[in-house]
């Protein structure tokens, strides 16, 4: 038998450094959607203060209009970025302007960590030395300049917000490093909210009271309002011609940006359906399985696609179907509903029914009519 002799060779303590062990690296990107691939809820929508703000379209994308601020807009999911890049991208087009912002106005673009993604990152971020960048393509009709801000929800609340410049009507590569803290944030490891990273559209003076570029602030300081810009930030829902698009967003770990860590939209998907799955009507697609309990009331059993970051809220819209022993019936009075991270029972009130037989729960054939479980931050 032929010997094969391995050449090793030893390697000092000192040159193993946290940049070369996070050099090539998979898994770099913390954040999911970057891409803006997936938009279970709806591939367009209205936004503004109260029930239309939050997450309204891409998933893992939400928005926020701070104290009532105003303004009306359309966020979609569009085709096309830069340079053919990405096939998709995010567009918000302002319907309704807000040209005189209150000090404690704010309109913000956001993304949301769990603290056990933060803690587990690799980010020293009780470390000023040690760096978390923030990359992206954007392009505006509204020049100037706009911003983009860490705010810590672990314990102890601070901000830092970064500034970036678009010329009008051009797509730009924007990279943002931010430091971290001294020893001023933490972050828990549990899934709980931990970190919003945000793009600021609009911002009253409070919203950048105290702000100096770079540096973290206290949240709590000074007229308590979090800090989203700095007194340079534009009003980009001053006019309904203001048109905002990004897409090719990457939170990492590092001092300095890298490529695009493309994933398939399957893996995306699964991704985004640990914070929310909707199966909606379209055709006569299967959701669960159960029986009926009673002569009024039918239980089904529908797992979860992946495990849910924590107990969803199950939520249904327009009217289900269920078939036992041979009959279907229309169903939509929904009782209860006992959710968990891998499972759901949900409870229907039905008539008529007889007890014992198996049933299945299935979609109505209309493309309105939907299912979800909501475990958002």
């Amino acid at each position: 038998m032929a010997l094969i002799k391995l050449n090793t060779r030893s390697i000092p303590d000192n040159a193993v450094t946290p940049a070369k062990v996070s050099q090539n690296q998979g898994r770099k990107r913390l954040n999911i959607n970057g891409a803006m691939q997936v938009a279970q809820r709806a591939t367009s929508a209205t936004i503004s203060d109260g029930a239309n703000e939050g997450y309204r379209t891409l998933d893992r994308w939400r928005t926020l209009f701070s104290s009532s601020a105003g303004g009306v807009a359309t966020m979609s999911q569009v085709n096309g970025g830069p340079n053919f890049k990405f096939a998709d991208s995010m567009k918000i087009d302002v319907t309704t302007a807000d040209t005189a912002l209150d000090a404690n106005h704010a309109i913000t673009l956001q993304y949301k960590f769990e603290d056990q993604d933060i803690a587990n990152s690799g980010w020293e971020y009780r470390d000023p030395n040690s760096k978390l960048n923030v990359s992206f393509w954007a392009k505006s009709t509204k020049a100037g300049t706009y911003c983009v801000f860490l705010f810590s929800q672990s314990n102890t609340s601070y901000n830092i917000v970064k500034e970036y410049t678009l010329a009008a009507d051009t797509w730009t590569y924007v990279s943002l490093s931010f430091k971290g803290s001294n020893n001023q944030i933490a972050f828990d490891n549990n899934n709980t909210l931990g970190l919003i990273v945000g793009w600021a559209l609009a911002a009253g003076s409070n919203r950048y009271e105290n702000v100096v570029e770079g540096e973290w602030i206290l949240s709590s300081s000074g007229q308590g309002q979090g800090r989203y810009a700095t007194s340079n930030q534009v009003n980009f829902f001053d006019s309904t011609s203001n048109i905002y698009h990004i897409t090719g967003v990457q939170i990492e770990v590092g001092a300095a940006a890298t490529d695009f860590e493309h994933r398939s939209y399957g893996e995306e998907l699964a991704l985004c359906q640990r914070y929310f799955w909707r199966t909606t009507g379209s055709d006569y697609n299967g959701v669960g399985s159960g029986c009926v309990r009673t002569n009024s009331e039918i239980r089904f059993f529908i797992p979860n696609p992946v495990d849910m970051r924590t107990l969803p809220t199950m939520s249904i819209s327009g009217t289900m179907r269920a078939t036992a022993a041979g009959t279907t019936i229309d169903i939509s009075s929904l009782t209860a509903a006992w959710t968990g991270p891998r499972g759901n029972m949900c409870q229907f009130v039905q008539s008529g029914l007889t007890t014992g037989h198996g049933a299945i729960l299935h979609h109505q054939n209309n493309a309105n009519n939907y299912l979800q479980l909501d475990a958002e931050l």
